[in-house]
């Protein structure tokens, strides 16, 4: 019996001395913080590490320090227009000052909980449905800043709160299904039109300016051919004048060659009278021709008559180069003075 009283006493001691390490012996992590308040009053704060507790005096409180988002329950809020939607958000909140934390706020979890609440209804209920819609991000400012002052006593500080769900009711989801349709219907309609206007608008320069190329290319042929017909002319005109300098220059020389030949061959008289009237022939021929005839032109038939009669036809040789001119006779169809006995031919 002694042995067993022992070893009843020696387990109890353990027990006791396990249940003393327990409470003396604390391990605060990293990330928290250890509020130790004695006999029911704040006593110390202990950063991460191993903390001493006096048994059954001291008690010791670990809040997070560390940055925790808190999704609420989803809420039924009313909009300014009068819809009723769910709203759900989350909040992303850290303590900064343990001290207020525990002592200046009972629960400040359950506190923020039901301060983001209050934000829900109150941001929701100055926008419409379609703002609400539309506009998050200014919803989550607007929730940031109505918490902002209500935690900053608590030592909670609201690093932001994202709004996750936006619920309207079904029969407002089928008719914003219906808007969304039409406002879809009615762009690709304005896109469609705006295309055929374009293309329409496309069409109409494409024409003009094809327009205006062929009047271009028209005018430019126009200015070519005007510009070839006058060079034509121009060198034409120079030919003319080259082949009426050539034609003087020959009859030029005919003229020196006749004159010469009937100098050095001294002809009489009757072999110019009979040169001169073969030429007024040669001249009658001719369907262009105006004939002046001389005043003394039955002296010269008569002359060339007597002439053929007394010496025959071979007995005067014209030329070597064929061709006379006789004197007083003109070719031109410019008349000269007319005297006593002029007569004309055609």
């Amino acid at each position: 019996m002694p042995n067993v009283a022992a070893l009843i006493t020696v387990i109890v001691v353990i027990v006791v001395l396990v249940v003393v390490l327990r409470i003396t012996v604390r391990v605060v992590q990293q990330g928290f913080k250890g509020v130790v308040k004695r006999l029911g009053r704040y006593h110390t704060t202990h950063n991460p590490g191993l903390v001493l507790l006096l048994p059954f005096i001291d008690s010791m409180t670990r809040v997070d320090m560390r940055e925790v988002p808190r999704r609420g329950d989803k809420q039924d809020v009313i909009t300014k227009d009068n819809v009723a939607v769910g709203v759900s958000a989350t909040i992303f909140h850290q303590v900064v000052d343990v001290n207020k934390a525990l002592f200046e706020v009972q629960d400040y979890l359950i506190a923020i909980d039901q301060i983001g609440r209050t934000a829900l209804r109150a941001v929701f209920g100055t926008m419409t449905l379609d703002e609400a819609l539309s506009e998050r991000q200014r919803i989550n400012t607007l929730l940031g800043e109505h918490i902002a002052d209500a935690t900053e006593k608590w030592g909670v500080r609201v690093n932001r709160i994202e709004v996750l769900d936006i619920l309207p009711p079904q029969n407002i989801l089928r008719a914003m299904e219906e808007q969304k349709e039409a406002d879809q219907h009615k762009r690709s309609v304005i896109l469609k039109s705006e295309g055929d206007k374009q293309a329409a608008i496309n069409q109409a320069e494409g024409e003009a300016q094809a327009n205006i190329t062929r009047a271009t290319a028209q005018k430019q042929a126009t200015v070519l051919a005007a510009e070839a017909k006058k060079q034509a002319q121009i060198l034409e005109a120079e030919g003319n004048r080259e082949s009426q300098k050539l034609e003087a220059l020959g009859e030029a020389a005919a003229i020196d060659s006749v004159f010469q030949a009937i100098h050095q061959g001294k002809a009489s008289p009757d072999v110019l009278a009979f040169w001169q009237l073969k030429n007024l022939a040669r001249l009658a021929d001719s369907p262009n021709a105006k004939l002046i005839v001389p005043a003394d032109f039955a002296g010269l038939m008569g002359a060339a008559q007597a002439l053929v009669a007394g010496l025959g036809p071979s007995a005067v040789a014209p030329p070597a180069n064929g061709k006379a001119t006789a004197p007083g006779v003109a070719t031109t169809g410019v008349k000269p003075k007319r005297g006593t006995g002029e007569g004309s031919s055609n």
